[in-house]
């Protein structure tokens, strides 16, 4: 197999992996401004690991000029991608920031395959099956065999570790256990330099500066990603009795994702959030007053890069008995990063100063260092090819330097396993 890294190499965002000029992997956008894209590319067939924005963000794109590829993907990522490709186009549709159409989002449903776990199938002349990566619903490790070689392309994944102490791991989707033989591995490396605080203590952290916060009188706002951090938060809250309201296009992603619960850990646990929440159905009137009464608000974005964020953050910034409760990474040059680091940032073109307090939790849904070397600890004989990641060298140097046969391609190369 000859394998091309048109995004996502040596980078978190734009991923985009093409097998044998033939079979395309995913194929995102990495935010910013401008966005950025991966290179072009013209498969026979798509197979899509997981419906996040870096991920599926560039797909539609692909289906604008004659080529109608099939789309291989699971019944979750496909409503997810769709979501997406529709609130880019509501956001940025006619502009550089949206490479694609309604009549391209359209093309989608078109050519659109779903696949359960487990289920091989057929794409490009290759056999594909899915497995669940554990990070959000319907996120899968693609195995890719073409009768000589079997690649494994984890996509974003979550081992399991929910079930080691009875405490801890995410409530919305079981973690990966699968382990496929493969003769080589794409492999994320978002977090192979950072272990995560045990999930069980960090929701109690979480939940106790929250409910302490409402009880002072104070109004926490919780900056949330749509997909899978909203629905978590809201999970947590009703685990710990916290009211809240719940905001943006998360709301919309927790209706979706209901409509699948084999791909939930807990369907009954996710109902249950989401009638312990109340949904915020009005316009900034309502946004306001919510934001002035003694509660807790969980809103996109996730880094206060736009969103209902910006009508919250602003109502609550002036007094200190508030809190803005980050619950995930904050990406260098975001407004949430320059709040944390800062205590200043710029929302919806102001600039201002937060006097409410600034907390962050690490309520990641990627695999730590510990849990990418016990997942790869299975294929100590395949080649690793390190991707999505700010250290995929680094991380690369230290797999061969403790017995893999490790690389960290750049976008654009091609590389022969």
């Amino acid at each position: 197999m000859e394998i091309r890294f048109l995004g996502g190499a040596r980078e978190v965002g734009r991923s985009a992996i093409l097998v044998d000029d033939s079979l395309l992997l995913d194929y995102g956008m990495l935010t910013g401004n401008p966005p950025q894209f991966p290179l072009d590319a013209d498969p026979d067939a798509v197979v899509v690991s997981h419906g996040h924005l870096d991920h599926v963000g560039a797909l539609p794109s692909l289906l604008s000029g004659d080529a109608r590829p099939l789309i291989h993907w699971t019944p979750p990522t496909r409503d997810l991608a769709n979501t997406l490709a529709r609130d880019t186009l509501k956001l940025h549709g006619g502009t550089l920031a949206c490479p694609f159409t309604e009549t391209d989002v359209h093309r989608m449903s078109e050519v659109s395959v779903t696949h359960g776990y487990g289920e091989s199938f057929e794409a490009a002349g290759y056999e594909v099956t899915f497995y669940n990566a554990g990070h959000i619903p319907g996120s899968a490790h693609v195995l890719i065999d073409d009768g000589d070689t079997r690649l494994l392309y984890t996509g974003d994944f979550h081992v399991d570790d929910h079930d080691a102490d009875g405490v801890g791991g995410q409530r919305l989707v079981a973690g990966s256990r699968a382990r496929p033989d493969a003769d080589a591995v794409i492999v994320e490396s978002t977090y192979s330099d950072v272990e995560h605080d045990d999930r069980g203590a960090v929701e109690e952290r979480f939940a106790e500066r929250v409910a302490r916060t409402v009880w002072e009188g104070g109004t926490v706002v919780v900056p949330a990603f749509a997909i899978g951090r909203t629905q978590e938060v809201l999970m947590v809250c009703e685990a710990y009795d916290i009211d809240c309201y719940v905001d943006g296009m998360g709301k919309d992603v927790t209706r979706s994702v209901l409509q699948h619960p084999e791909f939930l850990r807990d369907a009954d646990a996710l109902r249950r959030a989401k009638g312990h929440a109340r949904f915020v159905t009005g316009r900034q009137g309502q946004k306001k007053r919510i934001a002035a009464q003694n509660t807790v608000v969980v809103t996109t974005s996730g880094m206060l890069s736009g969103g209902p964020a910006m009508t919250y953050v602003p109502e609550i910034a002036g007094h200190p008995r508030n809190l803005v409760a980050f619950t995930g990474h904050q990406v260098e040059g975001t407004p949430g990063r320059e709040l944390l680091d800062t205590g200043q940032t710029e929302l919806d073109g102001r600039r201002m100063r937060v006097s409410a307090r600034v907390d962050q939790y690490d309520f990641s849904a990627h695999a730590d260092r510990d849990g990418i070397l016990d997942f790869l600890d299975a294929y100590r004989n395949a080649s690793v090819l390190v991707n999505h990641g700010d250290r995929c060298r680094t991380f690369a140097d230290e797999l061969r330097d403790d017995g893999w046969t490790a690389s960290a391609p750049e976008r654009g190369e091609t590389v022969r396993v």
